[in-house]
C-alpha cells in the first residue's frame, strides 16, 4: 500500500498555484472541440472548397485558451474567412463572427445539459495534495460556463477563488495570451507571480503564463504527442506532463 503523496519537487517551492480549467480540471475540452468543429463546418460548408474543422490541430492552434469571440475570429481568419463581426445578440448561424460563436454555445451547452461532465482524477489528487499542503490555488478560464461546470463536477471547493469569463468581461480583463487572468488570479490569492506555479494545456495559455512572469509554467499535454509537447515548451512551459497527477510523487508505507 503506498503512503501519502507529496508534491514534485518542481512544486515545493511555488507558494501558490492557478489552474486552467478546461482540459486540465474538468475534462470538457473535447466538448468544447466538437462544438467548434459543429459551429466551423457550417461556415466552411457555406464558402465552399474548404477543409473541415480539425478538432485537434485547429482547436489547439487557433480556438483553445481564447475567448469565444477570440477563437471564432482567430479561426476564420486562418481560414481567409472574412466575416462581418456582427453584435453579440446575433442569433446562432454563419453571418457573423459573433452568429458563429454563438453557435458554438447553443451546441456546447446542449452536450453538456445532455452528457455532463467530469472532473480529471489525477488534477483532483493533486488538488488535495496542494490544500493538504496548505498552497493556495485558483482557477483560471476564459469561458463563462468554467464555475458552473466546476460546481457539477464536485471540485469548486478546493478553490480559493475562480476567475472565469464573466469576471474577466466584468473586469475588463484581455485574453490569452496576455497574461491578465493568470495575474488576477494570483493576486486573489496574495502572492506574486514569481512565487506562483500555472497549470495549463493551450499554447495561448502557456504563453501568458510565461509572459506573466510566472515561477513555474507547467503544460499539460493529454494527446501524448511529441509535437504538442514540444509546441507547449516553444510557448513556455518549464515542464509538460500527460497529466497533473505526475505532479506528485508515490508517498512511502
Amino acid at each position: 500500500m503506498s503512503g501519502t503523496p507529496s508534491l514534485a519537487a518542481c512544486l515545493r517551492s511555488q507558494r501558490a498555484v492557478v489552474f486552467d480549467t478546461d482540459g486540465v480540471v474538468i475534462d470538457s475540452a473535447r466538448v468544447h472541440a466538437a462544438a467548434w468543429q459543429g459551429a466551423f463546418d457550417a461556415c466552411l460548408s457555406a464558402a465552399g472548397g474548404q477543409r473541415p474543422f480539425d478538432p485537434v490541430d485547429d482547436y489547439l492552434r487557433h480556438v483553445d485558451g481564447r475567448s469565444r469571440l477570440d477563437g471564432a475570429a482567430g479561426f476564420l481568419a486562418s481560414r481567409g474567412l472574412d466575416l462581418p463581426l456582427g453584435d453579440p445578440d446575433d442569433a446562432p448561424g454563419t453571418g457573423t463572427v459573433w452568429a458563429v460563436a454563438a453557435r458554438k454555445e447553443e451546441l456546447f451547452t446542449a452536450s453538456v445539459r445532455a452528457r455532463g461532465v467530469t472532473a480529471w482524477p489525477g488534477t483532483v489528487r493533486l488538488l488535495h495534495t496542494l490544500r493538504r499542503e496548505r498552497i493556495p490555488c485558483a482557477a483560471v478560464s476564459a469561458s463563462r460556463h468554467a464555475t458552473e461546470l466546476m460546481t457539477a463536477a464536485g471540485v469548486i471547493g478546493l478553490f480559493r477563488s475562480v476567475v472565469d469569463g464573466n469576471e474577466a468581461r466584468r473586469l475588463g480583463l484581455a485574453g490569452k495570451p496576455d497574461p491578465a487572468l493568470f495575474l488576477e488570479a494570483a493576486r486573489r490569492l496574495g502572492v506574486p507571480a514569481q512565487d506562483t506555479a500555472v497549470v495549463e494545456d493551450a499554447l495561448a495559455g502557456v504563453e501568458a503564463g510565461r509572459r506573466g512572469g510566472f515561477g513555474l509554467v507547467v503544460g499539460v499535454d493529454r494527446t501524448a504527442g511529441r509535437s504538442s509537447s514540444a509546441g507547449l515548451r516553444r510557448h513556455g512551459a518549464d515542464v509538460v506532463v500527460t497529466d497533473p497527477g505526475e505532479l506528485l510523487t508515490p508517498g512511502k508505507d
